[in-house]
């Protein structure tokens, strides 16, 4: 059974400072982590872990990933801002976005971030708006289908995302006729795999690529991003990836393949958010409604809006009713939030102890694509985010919207007209 990071004793004391719903983050564990994540690939003098600002863009959070050497990848104007903000900026950003506006690819290029092509048509946009870098990095898409042990993990041919290969080799050098010297290469094929042999393959992948790109075209490859992917156990029966046995597979690949080509001083990237901070975040929430209909209804006053992923995607969350981890789970509910779609639901048919108003409800995983993807359907507002730190104190890291903050974008100057 997953156990939640805070006693049904720590949440009431939370509760009676921030009222629910809000989502809670760990400090020790983000930090302990991200340590572990930098031991992992320590055999790579350059190696660098750029946390997706996507699947947590609060300040306190960047703050915490910067100070254990973290850089931030980013993937929109905001996000930039928000890097900067915080006093992560140049190469300490990755900035990989695409169907890119004008004005990111301009303010990348002023705080002088890592700039990651997505497309082949991007070289002649991003010269025509502030010219090409001598640094620069493009999003490679092999296509087809992405297998490990002949299971099928992904169809990077159906993603929008990257350069074919011929893109890459046409792409390097018309990047090298304008003026780049030194390069890069990306790519993701596979979302959350909880499994330890998609870095070490992918990286296969891309060291052999990058080797044939060097051939082809005498590039002077400088780094090779594994970009994300690298998943979590969100159900209980699942295995956590191992990240000391993925940066030793890494390791062979990079000793099989490079090292032989004599590219050996070659930096690996990383760009991971769910595996940094998805355990190391959840959502408190309490129980508010029961329904006894022709299925058993418990009603929290979290909803979608406050975690979207078990609506939009069916994914799993676990759920601790705090005060009763070791009561038997005989009772089958639906736990819902309130906005008026079907599919407002945290958990389905789930079997729990028996749920009384004013339980509380810790819902897992929550700590990437949790808060960040929360959204005003229904004119609810989005709650606050606390940190838990490592001294056992909190720390509200994000205010509650107020409806004065919901009404603050709108002009009611014509609406009105004066009589």
């Amino acid at each position: 059974m997953k156990k939640p990071f805070i006693t049904k004793q720590q949440a009431e004391d939370l509760i009676k400072q921030y009222p629910t719903p809000f989502h809670l983050y760990d400090e020790k564990g983000i930090r302990e982590n991200a340590r572990k994540v930098k031991k992992a690939f320590a055999w790579n003098k350059g190696f660098k872990e750029y946390f997706a600002v996507k699947a947590t863009p609060t300040p306190a959070i960047l703050q915490i990933l910067k100070e254990e050497g973290c850089g931030a990848d980013c993937s929109s104007y905001t996000e930039l801002l928000l890097s900067e903000a915080v006093g992560i900026t140049g190469s300490e950003i990755m900035f990989s976005s695409n169907v890119t506006p004008e004005e990111d690819f301009i303010l990348a290029n002023k705080l002088g971030a890592i700039i990651n092509l997505d497309d082949f048509t991007h070289i002649d946009f991003l010269e025509k708006l502030v010219g090409i870098p001598e640094t620069i990095s493009c999003r490679f898409n092999p296509g087809g289908l992405f297998q490990i042990n002949n299971d099928i993990m992904d169809t990077p041919g159906e993603s929008k995302y990257g350069f074919t290969r011929e893109q890459m080799t046409k792409g390097f050098l018309k990047l090298m006729e304008k003026g780049a010297k030194h390069f890069g290469i990306h790519a993701f094929l596979a979302s959350n795999t909880v499994a330890n042999e998609y870095y070490p393959e992918l990286a296969k992948i891309l060291f052999q690529t990058a080797v044939e790109l060097k051939e082809e075209t005498g590039a002077d490859i400088q780094f090779i991003n594994l970009s994300g992917g690298v998943g979590v156990p969100y159900t209980p029966d699942q295995e956590p990836n191992d990240i000391m046995a993925i940066g030793e597979g890494v390791r062979k690949a990079f000793e099989e393949i490079l090292v032989p080509a004599g590219m050996g001083n070659v930096a690996i990237f990383t760009e991971m958010g769910r595996f940094m901070l998805a355990p190391y975040g959840c959502l408190v929430s309490k129980a508010i409604h029961e329904k006894h209909t022709y299925k058993e209804y418990i009603g929290l006053d979290a909803c979608a809006a406050n975690l979207m992923r078990p609506a939009m995607y069916g994914s799993y969350h676990h759920i601790t009713v705090l005060g009763k981890e070791t009561a038997e789970c005989r009772y089958k509910y639906d736990v819902t939030g309130g906005l008026c779609e079907n599919n407002d639901k945290f958990a389905i048919d789930r079997m729990l102890p028996k749920i009384d108003i004013g339980d509380i409800l810790v819902i897992h995983d929550t700590g990437a694509h949790g808060f960040s993807m929360g959204y005003n359907y229904n004119g609810k507002l989005r709650s606050a985010e606390v940190l838990l730190k490592e001294d056992g104190t909190s720390q509200l890291i994000r205010r509650a919207e107020t409806p004065q903050d919901y009404f603050a974008t709108f002009d009611f100057t014509n609406l009105f007209p004066k009589s």
